[in-house]
């Protein structure tokens, strides 16, 4: 089998993240905060090491103000639904997934939002001449973006971006459910209000993962109250983080697996990983760019994009060549939309959308020339341009 989906979620995993899984599932259980015995304090130690282990990998400054949730959707809904209010104008990007899309059509209903999706443009496909004319003619309340598309790799040029919006005093959030574990993120440098992301793709870590990180003096309104283990007393939920945000009992065997996928990629080194996926995705891209029929979509790699590459096939369904790809070479790709038809409208596949290869850090070059050459069967041609 040759796995090439980690855009939607990583695998194999490093054999680290099932060992913490099974270490905490025999030798610990307890959960964290609840008691004072010696297996809820083990408890609580993970969550504080893979608290900090984030914070390293990001460089942010305050390991605290790391909430953790189910995955960057949720991380999405708690700071889209807990910073908007009534009235509000919204902005966001042409390549948005619909984790963004869906919270605010939902509070477009509810708090009569006025959203302004920025038009693609040369870089990136973001114009940024309308978005500075945007932010300095409208009175938004905040902006969300995409750091990387998960349909076409691209990444958001976040350097200009996030600037026009400090400097207008517009609230940024920052979708980082493809870029976290995948490329270097450094938020001290970049200063986004909130950055949301998931545990199970890049991060190495299991399905259930996720969180979003909190930039000192961002204080959205919890989605969900109830029992933290903290200020028992009180029936009112602690206002400290990240109590305030973290109620119910929290996923202690899946945040030891993110907190080793972490470290897995602290020992590697993040630039090693994103340099050996960019590598693997222009080899496709480019392989696939010479077949006939084929038309890939997004930039380079060695450009703006990161390892996932979508394309299509003259006379063919996305949905034939995954099926194919699975059946006749066991090759396991994502076919369709990829939950973002606002990118695919973008790109004019929709609503077909595209077939997605997404190569990670345990593919191999071998692995990739067998996928060009079974894509190269499928086409009838046998030969490259």
């Amino acid at each position: 089998m040759i796995y090439l989906d980690n855009a939607a979620t990583s695998f194999p995993k490093p054999p680290e993240v099932a060992a913490a899984c099974l270490d905490y599932l025999e030798n610990i259980g307890a959960s964290p905060g609840r008691s004072g015995h010696r297996a809820a304090a083990a408890a609580g130690r993970i969550l504080y090491r893979t608290r900090k282990g984030l914070a390293e990998l990001f460089n942010f400054p305050d390991p605290g103000r790391i909430i953790f949730s189910e995955n960057a959707t949720g991380a999405l809904n708690l700071a889209l639904f807990g910073l908007l209010k009534k009235g509000d104008r919204v902005l966001t990007g042409p390549l948005e997934h619909n984790s963004v899309m869906r919270p605010l059509r939902r509070l477009e209903g509810t708090l009569g939002l006025t959203i302004d999706i920025l038009p693609t443009g040369t870089e990136s496909h973001y114009d940024l001449e309308t978005l500075a004319r945007w932010t300095r003619e409208r009175n938004y309340r905040l902006a969300v973006f995409n750091h990387v598309s998960n349909v076409t790799g691209t990444i958001a040029p976040l350097d200009k971006i996030l600037p026009l919006l400090r400097e207008h005093g517009i609230l940024s959030v920052v979708d980082g459910a493809q870029s976290a574990g995948t490329l270097a993120i450094d938020l001290q440098r970049l200063r986004p209000d909130v950055f949301c992301f998931t545990g199970h793709k890049g991060l190495f870590g299991p399905p259930g993962t996720g969180g979003l990180c909190l930039w000192e003096g961002i204080e959205p309104e919890p989605l969900r109250l109830g029992g933290t283990g903290s200020r028992s007393e009180a029936e009112l939920q602690p206002e400290f983080l990240p109590d305030r945000h973290e109620s119910g009992t929290p996923n202690t065997m899946g945040l030891a697996g993110l907190g080793a996928g972490v470290n897995f990629i602290l020992k590697i080194g993040q630039e090693k990983i994103t340099a050996h996926e960019r590598g693997l995705a222009a080899i496709l891209h480019r392989g696939l760019a010479e077949i006939s029929g084929v038309k890939v979509f997004g930039p380079r790699p060695a450009d703006r994009g990161l390892a996932v590459v979508s394309f299509t096939l003259n006379d063919a369904s996305p949905a034939e060549i995954g099926f194919r790809l699975d059946r006749e070479f066991s090759i396991l790709t994502r076919v369709g939309l990829h939950c973002a038809p606002r990118a695919h409208r973008s790109l004019g596949t929709f609503p077909t959308g595209t077939v997605r290869l997404a190569p990670g850090w345990f593919n191999r070059k071998e692995e990739i020339e067998a996928v060009l050459s079974a894509i190269e069967r499928i086409a009838g041609r046998g030969k490259r341009k």
